[in-house]
């Protein structure tokens, strides 16, 4: 029994033993599995970043001609210059692709606006614009010379607006009122194109999903879904061709008057007051004599139509009505 013991004793800590032998190779067959990989990550690393310095060493950095006065491409400063480059070129491009919406509203006073006219339409097919819309209007009339005002909307490129409205004030003797507008629309612009190509991702989902489609309830249900998210792709689209065609299109709209002439009037002196009187007294009979005839003209209908037809009505029932007589007293001969 005692034997039997010693022996189990004995392979346990065989057991044991080659147990902690066979941990070491492990970890050191790992290590030899894993070397060649870190290995060829850093060889690899080592290359690129060789590539990048010798792209940086083309384009100049460092001096030119041999290498000895070529300055070390992993300097500080020259990587904050290229960084700084970077965001100018960045922020340079945000700008030029900014779409703002520019308007411009006129008032100019002119001699003859209808030469006025055509000079701003000249103008603005110069500067690559059409006329929208043009509108003439004449106010005033007797002795005194009427106003003529005409009214013209012109598009232009929005690289030519500046240079447009500046086209457009020298074509006039006085600028009356003037107003220069910009919206920025970029944000909104930018939102619209996210949102197409979300729809029309979830478009292209939908399609795929019609196609595995067994029965024709989930057939129905999918296209009712795709209907609407083309709806709304084409309602996206809508609004992001008007923000182009706003943007990139800049709104002058130009008024153009002659000058309003200026009457003076004598307002002092006894024969002006005594005409103003006159003319006050005159006003004031006129009035009298007008309100007359208008209550007149008010009156005589209801007379005719409401006073006429009561008063007969109640006459003639007044007739129907009995009224009673008053006994006279009987005259009493005295007999003889």
């Amino acid at each position: 029994m005692r034997k039997l013991i010693q022996f189990l004793l004995l392979l346990t800590i065989g057991a044991l033993a080659g147990c902690w032998t066979r941990q070491p190779s492990r970890h050191s067959q790992a290590d030899t599995q894993t070397a060649p990989l870190v290995a060829a990550e850093s060889s690899k690393r080592e290359q690129q970043g060789q590539g990048m310095f010798a792209d940086n060493d083309r384009r100049g950095f460092g001096g030119g001609g041999g290498g000895g006065g070529r300055e070390n491409p992993r300097d500080p400063q020259l990587a904050q210059v290229s960084f700084a480059d970077a965001a100018s070129a960045q922020a340079i491009t945000q700008a030029t692709d900014r779409k703002i919406i520019k308007n411009a509203d006129l008032s100019i006073e002119v001699d003859a606006p209808k030469e006025a006219q055509a000079r701003i339409a000249s103008i603005a097919e110069g500067h690559g614009g059409f006329v929208v819309t043009s509108e003439f209007k004449q106010s005033g009339s007797g002795a005194s010379k009427p106003t003529e005002t005409v009214t013209i909307v012109v598009r232009v490129p929005s690289s030519q607006f500046g240079a447009a409205v500046d086209a457009i004030r020298g074509s006039g003797n006085r600028i009356i009122q003037e107003k220069i507008s910009g919206q920025d629309v970029t944000e909104e612009y930018i939102d619209l194109e996210a949102r197409i190509r979300t729809q029309k991702a979830l478009e292209g989902q939908f399609l795929e999903i019609m196609k595995q489609a067994r029965k024709v309830e989930d057939a129905l249900e999918v296209q009712r879904q795709l209907a609407d998210v083309r709806t709304e792709i084409e309602r996206l689209e809508g609004r992001r061709r008007f923000l182009d065609n706003r943007s990139s299109l800049s709104t002058i709209t130009v008024t153009l008057q002659t000058a309003v002439p200026i009457v003076t009037a004598t307002t002092s002196g006894f024969g002006h007051d005594v005409k103003d009187a006159f003319g006050d007294g005159v006003d004031t009979a006129v009035g009298i004599v007008l309100g007359v005839i208008r209550a007149a003209i008010i009156l005589v209908p209801i007379a005719i139509l409401i006073v006429l037809p009561a008063w007969l009505i109640l006459r003639r029932f007044l007739r129907r009505l009995s009224w009673p007589r008053r006994q006279e007293p009987l005259a009493v001969t005295p007999a003889e």
